[in-house]
């Protein structure tokens, strides 16, 4: 089993990447290998809605035509049994890096036409990490529920299955002082990170090991019906 995790912060280490990390570890504590890779490390754009990968007949039919640094990357994932998104909330929606990568990720598999639905090739779990200062009181406000419910539906349609983590309310700054953000209380903002992100660490670890339980599972029912 293999599972990626995408990392679409420009943080490497902090709550996004850290949460990443524990779905790794979770996926790792089942067998699995993983790896990370940082989207801010890589030099690519989005989707040029050149349409390639919709071409009848074209050689990249069901493949992002592009060349640049995420090429390698999009090849790499068609090997991988889960692959986990994560990302920060900027503005109400994921980092411009991770929706390029989405774009360049998810665009070539959907076909505009009835039958087949996509022209992804497996049924793998595709997870989604979202950290953001907010709390979950404002999501409505934000539309963060539809945001998230969009993706898990595209990916439920392309790749078969999906989940989302919230963690909400994060530590944004390892000083608060340093910085104009009188609407945050630092205390509380610390004591959230000390009683509930180990919770969402939690969760995060449970999501890696619940997705490769589940290829595991589909594999010995794939095994025993060729039986």
């Amino acid at each position: 089993m293999k599972v990626t995790a995408i990392n679409g912060s420009p943080r490497r280490t902090w709550n996004t990447a850290t949460l990443l990390e524990k779905a790794l570890e979770g996926a790792s504590s089942e067998g699995a290998e993983t790896e990370m890779i940082h989207l801010y490390d890589l030099d690519f754009k989005g989707c040029i809605s050149c349409f390639a990968c919709k071409l009848r007949d074209g050689k990249s039919y069901g493949k992002c035509a592009m060349q640049d640094d995420l090429t390698p990357v999009l090849e790499q994932l068609e090997d991988a049994d889960a692959v986990i998104l994560g990302s920060p909330i900027y503005l109400g929606n994921s980092t411009g890096e991770m929706r390029s990568f989405m774009e360049r990720y998810i665009f070539p598999y959907l076909v505009y036409s009835d039958e087949p639905l996509t022209l992804y090739p497996r049924n793998i779990p595709v997870g989604f990490i979202y950290t953001m200062g907010a709390k979950e009181e404002f999501f409505d406000m934000f539309g963060l529920r539809t945001t998230i419910g969009l993706n898990e539906n595209l990916a439920k349609r392309i790749f078969g299955d999906s989940a989302s983590l919230c963690s909400t309310d994060t530590y944004q700054f390892d000083d608060y002082s340093k910085y104009v953000a009188d609407r945050f209380d630092p205390e509380e903002k610390a004591k959230r990170r000390k009683e509930v992100f180990p919770q969402d660490c939690e969760k995060a670890f449970e999501m890696g090991s619940r997705f490769v339980k589940r290829q595991k599972d589909l594999e010995a029912r794939d095994k025993s019906s060729k039986v």
